[in-house]
């Protein structure tokens, strides 16, 4: 069993940043792709980053050259750092890891960020 606890979302002022965190804890023996989505009242779950075990990363367009992704491979551990927020990154973002030594994947509850204008 393996849970994810994605954390750090919260109220922040349009340009502000935040960073999140989603820490994996149970039987893991190697977590291979890590990516985070976000989902906005009304509009559909999507990508916004990944990031492989070796560390190539890929951005949705909206949050390129504003948000980062990194890991930290030995605390199983995948990070979200937001700048130059806006109030449509408002969203519940989750975090989602997929493994090499086992099938299927894993979703985090998802932590809310809020924007404002």
């Amino acid at each position: 069993q393996v849970t994810l606890v994605e954390s750090g979302g919260g109220l922040v002022q349009a340009g502000g940043s935040l960073r999140l965190s989603c820490a994996a804890s149970g039987t893991i023996f190697s977590i291979k792709n890590m990516e985070w989505y976000r989902q906005a009242p009304g509009k559909q779950r999507e990508l916004v980053a990944g990031i492989t075990r070796g560390g190539s990363t890929n951005y949705a367009d909206s949050v390129k050259g504003r948000f980062t992704i990194s890991r930290d491979n030995a605390k199983n551990t995948v990070y979200l750092q937001m700048h130059s927020l806006k109030p449509e990154d408002t969203a519940v973002y989750y975090c989602k890891v997929d493994y090499n030594f086992r099938s299927g994947d894993t979703w985090g509850r998802g932590t809310q960020v809020t924007v404002s204008s």
